[in-house]
């Protein structure tokens, strides 16, 4: 008889059978890989479902891309509370001399981070961030505004976890408006998304939550936020792990975002916002433990979920 893989090490080996299937392919770096186009069909139907229910609401659709400006990530606050899963665009402004010397570096096999240069850009870590800048400078109207936006976003941890990408696939409803509006949207979205992916097979439950601040103050803050209730979380188990993974989110940001990037109420008060965010790689392998690796044979239901 088999012995049975620790539960921690089933996502490691849910990774290995994605592999081998041919449904993501490695890049060479812990973390990061390629989809199949099988994979990504899946990816692009679920977030397909999510702007379905989420267009009552009338948002603006926005596909941002992988970066993000450094002015508008130094207004976010996340280098101040994560500095240690941001990545940096840097970029060679050098003349022939300095050419010469990093191709001599590179060919050494010697490190040549000091011959670039921190660019404007910045890997973007959430969907959400540049659509604050777009209601900054003005007022917002009295019923607030929605954003419907999808990115591919970059945190710096390395897992060889399946779940856990370093480069990952985002979708996020976001409401800028009123306290009592952005926490109604948190929660409204919270309990439409857990029933969408209850409708596509999957076992999921809200739980209070955290973010990973970092330091010693950042124990404060997660201490804040889980004693005020502004983050929660959808968890499944994928692969059998012993840990539930998130696979969405619902957030409330109170004003800080409306503080950072001076967004203004009709009532010349600070903006409120809130994000419901949806994992779309998590919840693609969440599918693909549930269901298997060939999603012409799911179930009926599943599928008109997906591919109405």
């Amino acid at each position: 008889m088999a012995t049975a893989l620790p539960p921690r090490e089933r996502t490691v080996t849910m990774r290995d059978e994605l592999l081998s299937a041919g449904l993501l392919y490695p890049s060479g770096v812990t973390g990061v890989y390629l989809r199949s186009a099988e994979y990504q069909a899946i990816a692009d139907a679920i977030g397909a479902a999510v702007s379905r229910w989420a267009a009552t609401r009338e948002p603006v659709v926005m596909y941002a891309p992988p970066v993000l400006t450094r002015a508008t990530f130094a207004k976010t606050n996340y280098l101040e509370s994560f500095p240690d899963l941001m990545g940096s665009v840097h970029t060679f402004g050098g003349d022939d001399r300095a050419h010469r010397e990093l191709l001599r570096r590179v060919e050494a096999g010697q490190s040549w981070s000091d011959c670039v240069d921190p660019s404007e850009l910045v890997l973007a870590p959430a969907a959400c961030h540049p659509v604050y800048p777009l209601c900054a400078g003005g007022r917002v109207l009295e019923g607030g505004r929605y954003f419907d936006v999808r990115a591919t976003c970059f945190r710096h941890e390395p897992s060889e976890d399946v779940t856990r990408m370093q480069s990952f696939q985002m979708h996020e409803l976001v409401h800028v408006g009123g306290p009592e509006a952005s926490l109604a949207h948190r929660d409204d979205g919270l309990a439409e998304g857990l029933e969408l992916l209850g409708r596509i097979g999957l076992d999921v439950r809200p739980v209070a939550a955290s973010d990973p601040f970092f330091g010693r103050v950042g124990t404060l803050l997660a201490g804040e936020q889980l004693a005020e209730q502004l983050k929660i979380e959808g968890v499944a188990t994928i692969a059998g792990a012993d840990m539930p993974t998130a696979v969405m989110s619902a957030n409330y940001h109170k004003d800080h975002f409306g503080d950072a990037f001076h967004i203004i109420r009709a009532d010349g008060e600070r903006a409120h916002s809130a994000c419901v965010a949806f994992g779309i790689d998590r919840i693609t392998v969440a599918l693909l433990d549930r269901h298997g690796f060939r999603s012409s044979r799911w179930p009926a239901s599943v599928r008109a979920q997906l591919w109405p």
